[in-house]
């Protein structure tokens, strides 16, 4: 059967167990993106199935959901932060809360245009500041110096796709993972310009990305330590924990992984210091509060 460039499809030897969508072909294999996951992976033409409407309407709805639950977790964690900022800003009530916020900075590459437009809207969402640019992934360690001298963010996000194939490799041979090499080398390249890892936090990786070299180069937080797939926005959800945090407190791994759809096992990092900054006096435009 043939498809066309975009065309939604499962794949009848994984039992359908997730979307993807075509992103080339030939006359006998395909290579599919997860429609919601950051995995890309090689088909055999036989081997995919046209999602059917119904069944793509369930699908979406099942994810929209489980979408909207991380984001009411967040928006939570979100409320409980400010009260306690308010609560130290002002001594204790003590004097109004006149104040202002600095959030961080975003930088965000994505080796996927569509998951690019998912997060940047997220970001807006949650009233984050972010620059957002599409670059294929083995391009990324050439356009990273760049980018950094010119918008010089305060996190950057460096994602796409990758898998990990065991026909070319043990789990820890980096030359088994499709793009987990350029992801390494992309941070390598940023910590030469900005090496203390609180002055610039990085996240870094896709589905099953080799997790140890990635923070190796200097990530504070990467996918995927047990090299199960990501979903699409979980790097958002990073970001923006970190933009968050007032800069005089650090925020634990778990604290930062809780709200993302896939936890522990599909992202780590180290403990990192937060980067919101707070001042005097407030001025109304200034507001970062979100729906």
């Amino acid at each position: 059967m043939d498809f066309t460039i975009g065309d939604l499809v499962t794949r009848a030897s994984y039992n359908h167990d997730l979307l993807f969508r075509v992103a080339s072909q030939t006359d006998d294999n395909a290579i599919i993106h997860g429609e919601d996951i950051r995995l890309e992976a090689d088909a055999p033409m036989e081997d995919l199935i046209p999602v059917q409407d119904r069944d793509l309407e369930k699908r979406r709805k099942t994810v929209k959901e489980q979408e909207e639950f991380s984001y009411r977790l967040f928006r939570q964690d979100y409320q409980l932060m400010k009260e306690k900022r308010d609560y130290q800003t002002t001594e204790g009530y003590h004097y109004p809360a006149r104040f202002f916020q600095l959030p961080a900075k975003v930088l965000h590459i994505d080796g996927d245009r569509m998951y690019l437009r998912k997060c940047i809207e997220l970001y807006q969402r949650m009233g984050l500041q972010v620059h957002g640019i599409y670059v294929n992934e083995k391009e990324m360690p050439f356009e990273i110096g760049p980018l950094v001298e010119k918008i010089q963010p305060d996190i950057i996000v460096i994602t796409g796709h990758d898998s990990f194939s065991k026909n070319k490799g043990v789990k820890s041979d980096l030359r088994a993972y499709r793009h987990s090499k350029y992801f390494a080398e992309t941070v390598r390249a940023a910590r030469n310009i900005v090496p203390h890892l609180d002055q610039l936090v990085i996240f870094a990786g896709a589905c099953q990305s080799h997790f140890e070299s990635l923070i190796r180069a200097g990530a504070n937080f990467a996918s995927s330590p047990s090299r199960i797939n990501i979903h699409a926005l979980d790097p958002v959800y990073i970001a923006a924990k970190i933009a968050y945090t007032p800069f005089m407190e650090k925020v634990s791994v778990w604290d930062a992984l809780r709200n993302t759809l896939t936890g522990e096992k599909g992202m780590g990092g180290v403990e990192t210091r937060g980067l919101l900054r707070t001042g005097m006096p407030y001025l109304e435009e200034e507001s970062t509060d979100f729906e």
